[in-house]
């Protein structure tokens, strides 16, 4: 009866009268146990000042209330005060020190303490060492949480299901799977019965795992074979990762077998099946669980509409989006701040900015206020349209409206402007943030030097790229990548060969993006270093994409090593990666070298066998290299081609063509290609001289 203890003690003081101290220790007891850990620090506090002398017991609670409330700095002031009195902690004092600095990470401090409780002669019990296993664990330190297990052992220490959960999870979080079962056994060999939560935390690791669904599929029949009894929490962490592995059918067959077993779903298991249909777009099935919950007595709240209306969002079916916004509404659900976030996002990535504005006007009439993520879609969508100056009105705008812009924000208008060429206002913003106290993030030093870069600002790229260092961040992938596809764009192939080679030095693994300027822009250096920094990417386990190949093939063209051109072809067909024009036209033009006519018609044809249209740069590579092949008529052949499909050669191509055909006196064709160019109004160009003569003729 903990609020009549509360009762009591506050008639007593208003009468003036005073508890003995062992009533004190009851009524912070009291307290403790009903949570109120405000009052708990009032009345130590009152007591002190009233003369009365806190024993340990008091001392500890205190602490506790302490560190319940997260002050972990008034329970070291406590623990200070109470050794300087001469009241000697107990175990429960340590252990609710040594809890409260695991609970923040400092992990080293938590050391300290346990290491002066063998100081105080003091035996660490199973809360000690759970507590601490716990911390080592959450800390990413799992051997050294091993370690304090084995010397539980060596000093008697029985442990509890509470210290292997916190040895699974540490070894799932590693990715130590193996030992995580083993673990498993262990615990069935000490006598315990893995409970739901022991398998909870085992179904993530492993759904996390190389191993997967599968192998949570059958962990999970095991349990069941054994009788395990699995609550709401632990099949919502199953029957989640299988639907973001895509099996949600295989996450209904186990719920029904759940359900079979005693199990009743409630609203978060409903929710990640939803959810989970509409990650792999099937709505109607999405749609059928909201029915099924409403029929089993559940309401559907706003995270299962959530998920259907972000779906039909992202399907760009915006009014099925809204559609569902009134269904919600009809079933007396008010949409959340979510659901109208989601809508402008939405309307945002269709660029209707109209309605965006307008559902920023209607979260307000519905008592729903905009929050940083709301106008953050909108500026984002605005940014990646193009509409900088749009979009930095809504900033100002919320920030009129008292919503602090954050470095997301920034980062959005700073991308946006370094990729529209406005670096002059990315700058701005950048100092506006600075001005604000917004502390700039890698993300956004990422995105200045890449609107340096693009604008071919080297030298002040390389002096932010410093900034990044000096302001406690470090450069990653994404900002050497930038770096090198600057110089590559300058031409500067050593510059970005010495940025690769620091990235490997520093521990920084390349990205696909890291050779694309790489290969394509160490031409002057040679097909051998081509070659090795290929071999390098494939040794990093990094797949070639279209871009890598179609560099290779333009090179190994160009070089003259044709057969290797065409391999690597084949290899990239192989690979399941598609050629495009770009690759077609380095082997058409290998052809044309080696002046083998018949096989380059080949390729033309094998290239519009799977759907590559020919386009203006093909049609030129081969009427040019049927002309240099002395090859006239072949010439003409592409040239009326090229007309019909619409696109027209240059002028120069038409010279070189029309003389050579006037040459072997075929001039109706030359005369053709002269008239041609008239009508299409390039007769008035000075390379055009001998087409004119033939129109005389």
């Amino acid at each position: 009866m903990h609020s009549q203890v509360s009762e009591l003690y506050d008639f007593m003081r208003q009468e003036g009268r005073l508890p003995s101290f062992g009533y004190v220790r009851m009524i912070v007891e009291s307290l403790v146990e009903s949570k109120k850990f405000h009052n708990v620090l009032d009345l130590f506090k009152e007591m002190v000042g009233l003369g009365f002398r806190p024993d340990k017991l008091v001392y500890g609670r205190a602490m506790l209330a302490a560190v319940k409330l997260g002050d972990l700095k008034l329970a070291m002031e406590l623990f200070e005060t109470m050794k300087r009195r001469k009241v000697v902690p107990n175990v429960f004092v340590y252990n609710v020190l040594i809890g409260g600095l695991c609970k923040e990470k400092r992990i080293r401090d938590a050391e300290k303490l346990f290491g002066e409780m063998s100081v105080r002669n003091l035996v660490p019990n199973r809360v000690t060492f759970n507590t601490l296993i716990d911390g080592y664990c959450k800390a990413g330190e799992v051997d050294v949480a091993i370690g304090l297990r084995e010397r539980m052992k060596k000093e008697k220490v029985e442990p509890s299901i509470i210290t292997f959960n916190s040895l699974l999870s540490g070894l799932c979080k590693a990715r130590r799977i193996e030992e995580a079962r083993c673990m498993l056994n262990e615990i069935e060999c000490n006598g315990f019965v893995p409970d739901g939560f022991t398998y909870s935390i085992i179904f993530d690791g492993l759904l996390k795992s190389d191993d997967g669904a599968g192998a949570a599929l059958d962990l999970y029949r095991e349990a069941i074979g054994k009788g395990v009894k699995i609550d709401n929490y632990t099949c919502s962490i199953l029957l989640n990762g299988l639907c973001k592995e895509g099996k949600v059918e295989k996450a209904e067959e186990v719920l029904k077998s759940l359900v079979e077993h005693g199990l009743v779903p409630g609203e978060v298991i409903y929710n990640t099946i939803v959810n989970g249909y509409c990650q792999i777009g099937d709505m109607d099935r999405a749609i059928l669980t909201i029915e099924q919950m409403e029929s089993r007595g559940l309401r559907p709240n706003c995270i299962a509409f959530n998920s259907v209306i972000d779906k039909f969002c992202e399907m760009q079916m915006i009014d099925k989006a809204e559609e569902w916004v009134k269904k919600m509404v009809g079933k007396g659900i008010a949409p959340s701040v979510e659901t109208y976030n989601i809508l402008i996002d939405g309307y945002g990535r269709l660029c209707v900015f109209s309605r965006c504005f307008q559902i920023l006007e209607e979260m307000e009439e519905n008592g729903e206020t905009p929050n940083v993520i709301s106008y953050g879609s909108l500026i984002n969508c605005l940014c990646k349209d193009g509409k900088i100056l749009e979009a930095e009105m809504v900033l100002r705008d919320m920030a009129g409206r008292g919503v602090l812009p954050n470095a997301n924000i920034y980062n959005m208008l700073i991308d946006g402007s370094c990729t529209v060429g406005k670096l002059r206002e990315a700058l701005r913003f950048f100092d506006e943030m600075s001005k604000n106290g917004i502390g700039a993030t890698i993300v956004t030093y990422n995105s200045l030097i890449k609107g340096l870069c693009k604008m071919g600002k080297l030298k002040e790229a390389e002096e932010m790229f410093f900034l990044i260092t000096s302001t406690g961040h470090c450069p990653d992938v994404i900002t050497y990548n930038s770096l090198i596809s600057g110089y590559s764009n300058a031409g500067n192939s050593q510059k970005c060969l010495e940025l690769y080679e620091t990235m490997k030095k520093l521990g920084l693994k390349p990205t696909i993006n890291t050779f694309h300027p790489l290969i394509s822009g160490c031409s002057k250096e040679g097909i051998e270093l081509k070659e090795t920094l290929f071999n390098e990417m494939l040794q990093m386990n990094l797949s070639p994409d279209r871009v890598v190949y179609n560099a290779m093939i333009h090179c190994y063209q160009e070089t003259g090593h044709v057969q290797k051109a065409f391999s690597l072809q084949k290899e990239m067909v192989d690979m399941g990666v598609r050629p495009d024009n770009k690759t077609y036209n380095s082997l058409i033009l290998g052809h044309l070298k080696e002046g083998k006519l018949s096989e380059t018609k080949d390729l033309v044809d094998d290239m519009k066998a799977k759907g590559l249209i020919p386009e203006a740069d093909t049609y030129s590579l081969l009427i040019q290299g049927h002309c240099d092949l002395k090859d006239f008529n072949g010439a003409y052949v592409w040239y009326r081609e090229m007309l019909e499909n619409g696109f027209l050669p240059n002028v120069c191509i038409c010279n070189e063509l029309s003389t050579g055909l006037r040459k072997e006196g075929r001039l109706q064709e030359a005369q053709s290609i002269c008239s041609e160019m008239i009508a299409n109004g390039m007769d008035d160009m000075d390379t055009n001289e001998d087409l004119s003569d033939v129109a005389k003729m």
